[in-house]
């Protein structure tokens, strides 16, 4: 096991941010996520961490060990990379044994290793296959064994699962996450896939524009999200924003309808938000579907997950006036079913709901000072 320690590292090409500086510790022995649409850093934020990538500036420190211009073999670690890169010349056992190989183990332990990573995948057909035979699903698969075969203080993986079925995919995300606890091993797992982060990560670094935007438990990424960008890439869907105007503890919505304010919130926004503009998001499950309910709405549409219906609605204002362009997402129970046009009404839970200042984009909270 190792901590990693990313100290104001930062990465650039040319005047062009590829990361921008960051601070980052990553205990011993932890799964965190690096989470993020394409192009947000975080495969370079890996790839400095592995060596494969120099730092512009900052230090990066492996268990307290100053590592920022070693190699990436200087460095224990093992790498998963997206597109596999597996040697062609050599079979898919031959492929599992090299980095053992390296290590001058002993044979009965590699061949115990290897037995165990080749069971764990379902790849034990393959063995004698060399890469150019197998099909993208089955070369990740070898990718995956090579470096699970290791017992490494850093495991690092980007976006491993890429190339897998939905059904493997979902099987390889808990089998990654016991041979994580397994081996004790520090891992950093970039992915584009929410459920993926959601499901694996001790820990979910969220990054956006070359910046980390929060770092937190799945539950406060999910349920506490400090910018607009975090409640709304969180979630699927995301996060319901809506925008209103404040004033003595009632928020008017877009379209005439109003929310009280719970009375926890109250001083809150009155010393936090600089005008009286102010966003309200909450998630779809925050949402109750009740004839008694403060807020009303247009079904547009609803779909049903099995467990529960997802309705979509458009809200609607105390005139009846429909806010067209501002759809919300409701989790009714499965057994509701609204057609198209249907109005209805709905509560928020009032712990569940969030508050947004929309000229910062920050979330607000109930500790705010002026």
């Amino acid at each position: 096991m190792a901590e990693i320690e990313l100290r104001q590292v930062e990465k650039k090409f040319g005047e062009a941010w590829a990361v921008r500086p960051m601070d980052l510790t990553i205990q011993s022995g932890e799964f965190v996520a690096l989470l993020g649409p394409s192009g947000c850093g975080k495969t370079t934020t890996l790839r400095m961490i592995s060596g494969l990538e120099a730092v512009t500036g900052g230090r990066i420190y492996i268990d307290g060990k100053d590592v920022t211009w070693l190699t990436a073999s200087q460095r224990d670690i093992a790498f998963v990379f997206q597109f596999f890169a597996l040697y062609p010349q050599m079979t898919v056992r031959q492929n599992i044994a090299f980095p053992l190989e390296s290590q001058r183990m002993k044979r009965a332990e590699m061949d115990q290793r290897i037995d165990e990573v080749v069971k764990m995948l379902e790849i034990g057909h393959l063995l004698k296959r060399k890469p150019a035979a197998l099909s993208g699903g089955d070369k990740q698969r070898v990718a995956l064994a090579r470096s699970l075969v290791r017992k490494p203080a850093c495991f690092l993986m980007d976006e491993p699962l890429g190339a897998l079925d939905a059904e493997f995919r979902e099987a390889m995300r808990a089998e990654i996450k016991r041979l994580h606890l397994a081996q004790h091993a520090t891992s950093v797992y970039v992915t584009h896939d929410q459920v993926e982060a959601m499901a694996m990560g001790d820990r979910i670094v969220v990054m956006s524009n070359a910046a980390v935007q929060q770092v937190g438990t799945p539950s406060q990424v999910y349920h506490s999200p400090v910018n607009l960008f975090v409640a709304n890439f969180i979630g699927s869907p995301g996060m319901n924003l809506v925008a209103g105007k404040y004033a003595d503890g009632v928020v008017r919505l877009d379209g005439g309808s109003a929310y009280r304010v719970p009375d926890d919130w109250k001083a809150a926004l009155s010393s936090a938000l600089r005008s009286d503009e102010v966003i309200i998001g909450f998630r779809p499950e925050a949402a109750q579907v009740g004839e008694s309910g403060a807020l009303s709405g247009v079904v547009y549409t609803s779909d049903l997950h099995g467990a529960y219906t997802m309705l979509h609605a458009s809200l609607e204002g105390e005139a009846g006036r429909n806010v067209e362009d501002k759809i919300v997402h409701i989790r009714a129970p499965r057994e509701v079913a609204h057609t198209m046009g249907a109005r209805i009404r709905f509560d928020l839970v009032p712990d569940m709901v969030r508050f947004f200042d929309p000229k910062t984009e920050a979330a607000l909270t109930r500790e705010a000072r002026s």
